[in-house]
């Protein structure tokens, strides 16, 4: 449940587990001022991680607290360094305030694109309040537990040759290069995505994002992951460019269950593995 003094756009579901989930690119909305200087808003809205929050709607029940914000990644991403500095330096990525989309249209019309001064008012009224709350819900449960762990939620498209050659694997689990999580967690995780059909890698071209690397950091008792899913392992994806018309697909709960069901067990060993290191 919501603190009456949180935004309406951020969802704070508190559980007492040792496990922090974030959701920072399942938002859609896209604030007053900015659609009439976009391209189009089905293209500012289409590389959202869809249905992610579908997909992981059983994490409360685990104990885990759920971060989530309703705001599109195109008004500011919430997982992208505030300072600017690259997360994948010499290779193609979106800024703070996205001006292009993960294909490399541009999301403005000229002209429109966000200067100095709005990103900094963006900054203040959307990243800051999130990032407060995913640092004071870390902080609350590391007053409660010896070790906490946060799980960081996305969903890619399996093909963008702008971003990766060829297609993606099911499960991408970052950690940055090892900096962000325990081995021993890491290898847990990595041991139950590949037990099924699903394809999987650690640290390829996802290693996570701001929030892994910034909250990230095992001697101080956080091990932070993320974890980037290829979309078709969950939904109905074409397999050629998307348009308006077939994307997004609708969430499909069957097609859905084989993914979900090792998503469960991979935040139950995230759950058991801070526990079992108190």
């Amino acid at each position: 449940m919501n603190d009456e003094t949180e935004p309406r756009w951020l969802t704070v579901l508190r559980g007492s587990g040792p496990l922090v989930v974030t959701m920072p690119h399942t938002g859609t909305e896209l604030v007053a001022g900015i659609e009439g200087g976009l391209v189009s808003s089905w293209l500012a809205r289409r590389d959202a991680d869809w249905w992610i929050d579908k997909l992981y709607d059983f994490a409360g029940s685990l104990g885990a607290t759920v971060i989530r914000t309703a705001i599109s990644r195109t008004v500011i991403d919430v997982n992208r360094d505030p300072s600017g500095v690259s997360l994948y330096p010499g290779q193609a990525t979106t800024e703070l305030c996205p001006t292009t989309t993960f294909d490399g249209e541009p999301l403005y019309r000229a002209g429109h694109a966000p200067g100095e001064k709005e990103i900094a008012a963006r900054r203040l009224a959307y990243f800051e309040p999130y990032h407060r709350a995913v640092a004071a819900e870390i902080a609350r449960l590391r007053a409660r537990h010896c070790v906490v762990t946060l799980y960081d939620c996305h969903a890619i498209r399996s093909r963008i040759p702008r971003l990766f050659e060829g297609m993606l694997p099911n499960f991408n689990i970052g950690t940055n290069s090892g900096l962000s999580c325990s081995p021993v967690l890491t290898a847990q995780v990595e041991a139950i995505c590949s037990d099924g059909d699903f394809s999987r890698v650690t640290n390829g071209r996802f290693k996570g994002g701001y929030t892994t690397r910034h909250y990230g950091h095992p001697v101080d008792g956080v091990h932070a992951m993320q974890m980037e899913l290829a979309c078709r392992g969950y939904m109905r994806e074409p397999r050629e460019a998307v348009g308006p018309a077939d994307w997004p697909t609708a969430y499909d709960e069957a097609l859905a269950m084989p993914m979900r069901a090792l998503l469960e067990r991979v935040l139950r060993a995230c759950a058991q593995f801070a526990t079992s290191a108190t």
